[in-house]
């Protein structure tokens, strides 16, 4: 396998980030973490912490946001997924409209042409109709859009189990084996 881009912006959903870095540590997956100066502010308000503590804690290997020539924007680099969790209505409409003006929306670009599997996680409520119709554009170019909005079948106890539940699901649509959350096996009823 090769390395996972994990692209954090700025909308609220900090833990979704670091959850998702921690699996990928716990599974030996390597990744590159690219962060918004908003994703700065959110991880810090969010979660106490910055995106040099989750490569440290996580061994995520820390790219610069305005290097849009890093490894994580190459066509030809051993990249296999870029996941952007969580995604701002900004980020998702920058990759709707092309412009891959930061290493985020850069990588987001190049994994549409190289088709690699692109994974975004918006977190906005309500959503405005220009974040509906952005995401249906990127979903129509191959891209998985995955809301932060978890599922209550699993009757969770913690925000941590709400968390498990989206990352699960991103951890499915990468291919990565996964008992995070608890599956619906239709014997529940």
């Amino acid at each position: 396998m090769g390395e996972i881009v994990l692209g954090i912006s700025g909308a609220s959903g900090a833990p979704y980030a670091i959850r998702l870095a921690e699996i990928f540590a716990q599974r030996g997956i390597q990744f590159r973490i690219v962060a918004s100066d908003a994703a700065r502010l959110t991880l810090a308000h969010e979660a106490d912490s910055s995106p040099e503590k989750i490569a440290e804690q996580f061994g995520g290997f820390l790219e610069d946001n305005t290097n849009i020539a890093a490894k994580s924007a190459s066509g030809s680099a051993k990249i296999d997924a870029v996941v952007i969790i969580p995604c701002s209505g900004t980020t998702l409409g920058k990759i709707a409209a092309g412009i891959g003006d930061n290493l985020i929306t850069r990588s987001a670009i190049v994994a549409l042409k190289e088709r690699r599997k692109l994974i975004l996680v918006p977190r906005e409520a309500p959503y405005a109709t220009v974040h509906l119709e952005n995401m249906a554009k990127i979903s129509s170019w191959g891209a998985v859009i995955i809301p932060a909005s978890p599922g209550f079948y699993t009757h969770p106890k913690t925000i941590d189990d709400m968390v498990d539940f989206i990352v699960a699901r991103v951890l499915d649509q990468i291919g990565i084996d996964n008992e995070v959350s608890t599956r619906w096996s239709g014997e529940e009823i």
